[in-house]
């Protein structure tokens, strides 16, 4: 993996909105400074609107577009599945995969990755999963510190939105010896056709 060196980004100073000079004073409303501090003065500038952000240095790649969007996003017709919760599964399958009975064919350890990156990762594997006819996968999470983990809590999140949901029949926390609630069990839905 190449490293690209990145210069420091020099601070910028931009213009307080009305708005964000509103909040800073009802936050600081009943704040008394400590002995020997001195409250900081208004904001010198205050401008309607927030400054646009620079364009970014020419050769730099594209932005990519927020991977939190705002509700998952699901077709008509489509329930939300949930650890265990896969509408649709039959019941005796449903059992198998939240017992971790089911043959895993695959696994992906998203450990240490970014979420930019791990969300990527999770749609390549759960798509190369649904070409290659795979039934049962293992997605590793981790569970983060003391059991909060972010890829934990935005995986199910994915697997919820298109073109994820669309591959998948459910998901299930695993058994403790495939990583507990820091791994997935997912059930990848059969091509048709």
């Amino acid at each position: 993996m190449s490293r690209r060196l990145v210069e420091p980004r020099q601070p910028r100073r931009r213009a307080v909105t009305a708005d964000e000079v509103k909040v800073w004073r009802a936050v600081v409303k009943d704040a008394k400074p400590l002995p020997g501090k001195t409250v900081p003065d208004e904001p010198d500038s205050v401008s309607a609107e927030p400054i646009p952000s620079p364009p970014p240095p020419p050769g730099s790649p594209p932005r990519r577009p927020s991977v939190h969007p705002i509700a998952p996003r699901l077709h008509a017709g489509q329930l939300e599945l949930g650890h265990g919760h896969a509408p649709g599964l039959d019941r005796r399958s449903a059992e198998r995969m939240k017992r971790g009975e089911m043959e895993i064919e695959a696994s992906l350890d998203l450990h240490g990755h970014s979420q930019e990156i791990a969300h990527g990762e999770l749609a390549a594997f759960i798509q190369r999963a649904w070409a290659a006819g795979k039934r049962c996968v293992l997605v590793v999470t981790g569970k983060g510190v003391q059991g909060s983990g972010i890829l934990k809590n935005q995986v199910p999140r994915w697997l919820n939105q298109s073109p994820l949901r669309e591959r998948i029949l459910g998901f299930s926390y695993a058994r403790p010896h495939h990583g507990g609630d820091g791994a997935l069990y997912v059930l990848v839905r059969r091509q048709r056709g």
